[in-house]
């Protein structure tokens, strides 16, 4: 029997709602996040930014509170372009950069 795969070279997408982008799953998934990141990390740091898809912040907050469980401090940056997450990623030394973002897809989808 062959596994699912959530993530693709874009990593998860979907009509928000519907699996695997729902706001349980997305929390499980930030936990699971959250564990692998944060390991080796005495308190890791995750940035999470966003597009402006009003879905986003439902995803956002999700999302936040999986990789909270996790045991990872989070910094919320709000809507951001996918280079600003990765170079403030970078510039505080945070231990992974999340965005919540489907630009060339359909309003009612993200990822």
């Amino acid at each position: 029997m062959r596994k699912r795969g959530y993530f693709g070279t874009d990593g998860v997408r979907g009509r928000v709602g519907a699996s695997p982008v729902t706001p349980a799953e997305v929390l499980h998934l930030g936990w699971a996040a959250g564990r692998v990141l944060g390991a080796g990390h005495a308190r890791g740091r995750v940035i999470i930014g966003k597009d402006t898809r009003i879905s986003g912040y439902l995803l956002e907050s999700a999302l936040e509170a999986g990789l909270s469980a996790a045991g990872v401090d989070i910094a919320l940056t709000g809507p951001l372009p996918t280079p600003g997450i990765a170079h403030l990623t970078h510039q505080v030394g945070a231990c992974g950069g999340i965005v919540i973002s489907a630009p060339h897809n359909p309003y009612h989808d993200t990822g």
